[in-house]
């Protein structure tokens, strides 16, 4: 047999082998991405418990400091007191001055009483009838000097009275005028501004008394307690700190593969070592828009510098056994 019809069946058995391996490359990639694709998704990550920093927003020195590292507190309930003595002067003090402003607004609204007016109406009726005793003493007495019975001095002194007199009587004039006319517009407007100044002021004095008092804003855990009674508070020098009850998130990286199965709003399922067997609902909340390199405290199977995109996935129903940083597994289900 010739050397050519030899080969023959030799080339024919290189291409079936190069097929079969290619079939079955194809066969390992394809079920591999199908799987990657459709089935369940394993991360890794931390539980983020989110920490509040109280602080009293005005001075003074602590009197109580009514919890404990460790004390479950609820909204609204209080923690700490300053000594607010004189914040309770500074409010009664800004009350008094609303008052008073209060009233000279009243007063220029209103106008004057009718008795004040009445008063001031007399008032003009005396300036009139010494006016009118004025003249006829200063005319008596300048006939007089005609006839050289008085001095000219006598005669001055009743002039001046006379300009003392008509001075007066324009000046009371005046003034029952203003009485009946009331205030003017621009001391109403001034008033007015000195009132509502003054009601803003005991406004603020009394919102800075309520900050002497320290209240939880959120149910949750007191981690820290920085202070004790006797210390001056400082302006936003935190006294306690304040683990939420919730929310509770893990947060958590993904590959770039698999962002088509982390979109906001999916479902995920959470366990931890330390809770053993108990699992929790939670959901993707947040996706970052960047990558970055993973970060050494959360253990993945792929190398530490791969490129992965941080997530945030809020837990459903957390309890006391989530604790901060703990390190968790979760996991995204299959593809029905």
């Amino acid at each position: 047999m010739s050397p050519g019809v030899l080969c023959m069946p030799s080339r024919r058995l290189r291409l079936i082998a190069i097929f079969a391996i290619a079939l079955v490359t194809l066969s390992v990639w394809y079920f591999a991405h199908d799987k990657r694709s459709n089935g369940p998704i394993t991360l890794y990550g931390n539980v983020d418990i989110r920490q509040v920093d109280l602080a009293f927003p005005v001075d003074g020195p602590i009197q109580q400091v009514l919890v404990d590292e460790g004390a479950t507190v609820t909204p609204g309930q209080v923690l700490a007191r300053l000594d607010d003595e004189s914040y309770r002067h500074a409010a009664a003090q800004a009350d008094a001055a609303a008052v008073a402003a209060n009233a000279a607004l009243s007063k220029a609204t209103n106008g004057n009483r009718v008795e004040d007016i009445d008063a001031a109406r007399a008032a003009v009726t005396e300036s009139q009838a010494r006016v009118t005793n004025a003249e006829t003493t200063f005319s008596r007495r300048e006939a007089l000097l005609r006839e050289r019975n008085v001095s000219p001095q006598t005669v001055d002194d009743a002039r001046r009275d006379l300009k003392v007199a008509q001075a007066t009587l324009a000046s009371r004039q005046a003034a029952l005028h203003a009485m009946v006319q009331g205030s003017r517009p621009e001391d109403i407007d001034a008033a007015r501004g000195t009132a509502e100044a003054a009601v803003a002021s005991a406004a603020l004095a009394h919102y800075r008394l309520s900050q002497t008092v320290l209240v939880a804003p959120a149910a949750g855990t007191i981690v820290t307690r920085i202070r004790e009674p006797g210390a001056m508070a400082s302006t936003m020098a935190p006294v306690l700190t304040l683990a939420l009850t919730t929310p509770v998130w893990v947060r958590a990286y993904a590959a770039e593969p698999d962002l088509g199965r982390v979109a906001p709003g999916t479902k995920v399922s959470i366990t931890s070592d330390a809770t053993g067997d108990k699992t929790y609902p939670g959901t993707i909340g947040f996706v970052s828009p960047t990558a970055e390199f993973t970060p050494k405290a959360v253990e993945t199977p792929e190398l530490r510098t791969d490129l992965v995109y941080r997530l945030r996935i809020v837990v459903d129903g957390p309890d006391l056994a989530l604790r901060q940083g703990m390190p968790v597994t979760v996991t995204i289900p299959a593809k029905r």
